[in-house]
């Protein structure tokens, strides 16, 4: 599910454009959410900070020290994948938008239709497999950050995510090379994110909300091998900050 985050400091506008932008994912049955708004640029990067955000929209022109050019230098600096789309009624900061990368740039007043046409847009022809994103259909994308385990079951396979849990008709052999490294085999009928472990107690996988999955005898020496290293190089990484 794609997280959308709104920055505006008009109140007004920013609630008319949370609900414009719910009104569109409903209608056209988007995989999306508009998980936070705030008039406060403070408030959005302390989200940002504790949350995945797949796209911000962020005015320009704001009540702030900075303005919504600056702040998207400075998140693109840390986060390459996220999408900023421009709202302001100043239209001399078209260029400047763009140089940050951004998706799109949507001048004031916004009409329900001029904003559609964004979502549709971005959902069509960003190239989810060229960054993080798995495609289970045409509107279903799923961050792999956020993926617990893959289950197998029968024709299907079961995506346990952090907040949902998704089906489609599919096999492990076809989303395997869709898969970053830190997605490994540990049971015939599982495969799991090992960066999203909480524990592992004997043959059992734990996650921070109580989900688990197993590990299966065939797998398992490969399987802790794999967890030993893992757990070798971050150590070696956090001495080497010291």
């Amino acid at each position: 599910m794609l997280n959308f985050v709104l920055c505006d400091d008009n109140l007004s506008f920013l609630n008319n454009l949370d609900k414009t932008i719910n009104k569109i994912i409903l209608r056209k049955d988007f995989n999306a959410q508009v998980g936070f708004k705030s008039t406060k640029v403070s408030e959005v990067l302390d989200y940002m900070k504790d949350n995945k955000v797949d796209v911000l929209f962020l005015d320009i022109q704001l009540k702030s020290d900075t303005n919504g050019i600056d702040i998207a230098e400075k998140i693109r600096a840390t986060n390459k994948n996220i999408y900023f789309i421009f709202t302001t009624g100043h239209l001399e900061y078209a260029f400047l938008a763009f140089q940050v990368k951004a998706f799109d740039y949507i001048p004031k007043p916004i009409t329900t239709e001029r904003l559609e046409k964004t979502l549709v847009r971005l959902f069509e022809d960003i190239d989810f497999s060229s960054s993080n994103f798995i495609s289970l259909n045409s509107k279903t994308y799923i961050n792999q950050n956020d993926i617990y385990y893959i289950k197998r079951d029968g024709m299907k396979l079961v995506f346990k995510t952090k907040s949902n849990v998704y089906e489609t008709y599919s096999s492990f052999n076809k989303v395997s090379d869709k898969l970053s490294n830190n997605f490994v085999r540990c049971h015939k009928s599982y495969v799991v994110n090992i960066n999203n472990i909480s524990h592992i107690d004997a043959n059992t996988l734990f996650f921070n909300d109580e989900a688990k999955c197993f590990i299966g005898p065939k797998y398992k020496n490969n399987f802790m091998e794999v967890i030993n290293n893992e757990f070798i190089s971050n150590s070696l990484d956090s001495s080497n900050d010291v």
